[in-house]
């Protein structure tokens, strides 16, 4: 696994391709909130084929580890506005297949919990 800081556009991009990748379906209603949010990131077009290997590489067991240094690494780039806008992209995420797993629930958490979101 990688360990070196990721900006914070390419970390929300993992952590966003983690999420979808937890319940072990690709939605397509996932792939467009993602490619939305390589749009509003990167108002040009990206080749995202180095990223998509390491996430690709990943062991099951490291996706959590891998999943916590991306939102550590975004977190100490983004402004509150930034890091608000990016867990309404990961709500939209999990949502868009109209089911929440319990392992979309936990990660969507640790977001909410590590950046000091209120649940209310």
């Amino acid at each position: 696994m990688p360990n070196h800081r990721y900006n914070k556009t390419i970390a929300g991009y993992h952590m966003l391709m983690l999420l979808s990748a937890l319940d072990f379906k690709f939605h397509i209603e996932e792939e467009k909130i993602i490619r939305e949010y390589l749009f509003q990131e990167f108002p040009f077009r990206v080749n995202l084929d180095s990223e998509m290997e390491v996430i690709s590489s990943l062991q099951k067991d490291e996706w959590e580890p891998h999943f916590i240094k991306c939102m550590d690494d975004f977190y100490d780039e983004a402004t509150p506005e930034e890091r608000n806008n990016f867990l309404k992209f990961a709500i939209y995420l999990v949502k868009a297949d109209n089911h929440i797993s319990d392992i979309e629930n936990e990660y969507i958490k640790m977001i909410f919990d590590a950046w000091g979101f209120s649940l209310e």
